[in-house]
């Protein structure tokens, strides 16, 4: 009996360690840095650093836009302010052209 027992233990160990040998070489396989999952973590690793630059680049340019922005509408609005007065100040100017008679025209 207990040679049976022993040949089923050998056996149940030969089987577990086949499955052990197995098992390593599909996580091999897995953790891959070419065509496993180990390959697509790294690059995803890789793409996630560039997109974080390129955040980084463009939050740096919209601040520096949203600066010059504001700077150019400030401008603008002096500007649109200083136009308003010299119209208004038109409006105050007299009408010459009604105090002269027409002398350019040419009556037939």
């Amino acid at each position: 009996m207990t040679v049976i027992a022993d040949i089923l233990l050998v056996a149940g160990s030969l089987g577990a360690a086949f499955y052990c040998l197995v098992l390593s070489r599909r996580l091999t396989k897995f953790n891959d840095l070419r065509g496993g999952v180990g390959g697509a973590v790294s690059a995803l690793s890789a793409q996630v650093d560039d997109m974080t630059r390129t955040l980084g680049e463009a939050r740096r340019t919209a601040e520096d836009s949203s600066a010059t922005l504001s700077e150019l509408t400030e401008r603008a609005d002096g500007v649109a302010q200083r136009l308003e007065l010299m119209l208004a100040a038109l409006h105050d100017l007299p009408d010459i052209t009604r105090d002269k008679p027409d002398r350019g025209r040419r009556s037939l």
